[in-house]
């Protein structure tokens, strides 16, 4: 008998079998042909285009729908992927409606933008989903590199390398590679296992080699890695979760988001996986997005989310928020955590209210909880590693860190903004970087 949405605790199977695969279907369906021409022709072509400007990995965006618009999407996919080799998994999750879509000329004037994130997985799918690799290795160069995490900036500095012609080998603590793409983005998003398929399709440029469950500090150390390599990429992301800071956050059902979004993007049944009836996810990012709305989408009754700020001051872009409240996602915000309250296991969380300044009201909330995600951000693990700023690893140009011959990017580097499209141009522009120096 199905454990329905009322019943409480933390169940599996809270939805009728088949409920679990429209549940979790495409976000944003792919446009046929015809409905793919019919948006590229709303483009305007625009010289010095503000929608280039606005894309992290400047992908000549008018160029690329031109090219569809001309009934070559083959084409329109190497424009994109000159530039973002993984263009397809980033049509699908970067919020393009803050930046290309953002600045581009029909929303200023309509608001209504050129579908550009989704002609760019339209030409990007085409050309994958034929098994087609549009770029050849250089001849052999005799380098070899080390990169160390197998995430979007990882990948990206690595087939940027091969693709010059030096032998890269990826190493990472997973046991497959992926990084936040596989492990850390809602189901909902990528589908069908389009972030292995994109990792398979990467490594079609060869002279990339992947060698997983293998981290810094666990078998691997960065002296090692210098000594046996021309050059070191580290994209190790950030592989620790902050405390709440709330009295009894120890108590069974307490767990990390990032953790549960792991656990479902691996999960080969749904129905197998338990969720709580009452849900509390704690922070404002994509992650907490991610967490609530596939708690809600598993069968969770009430899902709460909690922010310390406004919502003008979430991470998460005003479409994640939206698109939360429209799958019944209460968001609360001006609250912080205080105690966690509970038998051994969490039945109720107690917030207080905090004005602008972060400074306590005296207010108080309590929600009912059986289950609680953590997303309040993550931080650097690791021994060993260069010079950082803040918490991060300090990186000045195209990533070089205070080591020679050591570079960074990706989430684990200062500067950007914890996006996949930047750590795509970052591992990128490091791979420049690095083949200007293993060059000179």
């Amino acid at each position: 008998m199905v454990d329905d949405v009322f019943t409480p605790g933390i169940k599996a199977g809270r939805l009728e079998q088949g409920a679990y695969a429209a549940q979790f279907s495409d976000l944003h369906p792919p446009l046929d042909h015809h409905e793919a021409l019919v948006a590229a022709d709303r483009c305007y072509f625009c010289h010095d285009a503000p929608c280039i400007t606005a894309c992290p990995t400047d992908i000549d965006i008018p160029l690329f729908i031109r090219q569809i618009a001309t009934g070559t999407p083959d084409a329109a996919a190497k424009t994109i992927l000159g530039q973002n080799i993984m263009g397809g998994m980033c049509a699908r999750v970067c919020p393009t409606e803050q930046l290309c879509e953002q600045s581009c000329v029909r929303e200023v004037a309509e608001g209504k933008p050129v579908l550009i994130g989704q002609l760019q997985r339209y030409a990007t799918d085409h050309l994958q989903q034929q098994g087609i690799h549009p770029f050849t290795r250089a001849g052999a160069t005799g380098k070899t590199v080390a990169v160390v995490g197998a995430g979007p900036a990882g990948l990206s500095c690595a087939h940027r390398l091969a693709m010059l012609g030096h032998d890269v080998v990826v190493y990472d603590a997973r046991p497959k590679a992926g990084g936040l793409n596989e492990f850390g983005i809602a189901a909902y998003k990528t589908p069908n296992g389009f972030a292995q398929d994109e990792v398979d399709w990467l490594l079609k440029i060869g002279g990339i080699c992947i060698e997983t469950g293998k981290a810094l500090g666990e078998g691997l150390t960065l002296d090692a890695l210098k000594a046996e390599f021309d050059a070191v990429f580290l994209a190790i992301g950030l592989g620790g979760v902050n405390a709440l800071g709330a009295e009894g956050e120890d108590k069974d059902g307490v767990t990390d988001a990032v953790d549960f979004i792991a656990e479902l993007r691996q999960s080969s049944d749904l129905t197998a996986l338990p969720i709580g009836r009452d849900v509390v996810v704690i922070g404002g990012g994509m992650t907490a997005i991610d967490a609530a709305v596939q708690a809600k989408l598993l069968g969770a009754l009430n899902v709460t989310l909690v922010y310390r700020r406004g919502r003008d001051r979430m991470n998460a872009s005003p479409f994640e928020q939206d698109l939360a409240a429209s799958k019944g996602v209460r968001i609360v915000t001006h609250a912080v955590p205080v105690a966690v309250h509970g038998n051994g296991a969490v039945r109720e969380i107690e917030f207080e209210y905090v004005d602008g300044a972060m400074k306590g009201t005296g207010e108080m909330l309590r929600l009912p909880a059986d289950q609680v995600f953590k997303a309040i951000g993550q931080t650097l693990q690791g021994d060993g590693l260069p010079d950082l700023e803040g918490r991060k690893i300090a990186v000045t140009g195209a990533g070089r860190t205070s080591v020679k011959g050591v570079w960074a990017g990706g989430d684990c580097a200062s500067g950007g903004d914890d996006l996949t499209v930047t750590a795509v141009a970052e591992g990128r522009d490091a791979a420049m970087d690095i083949h200007a120096v293993l060059s000179a």
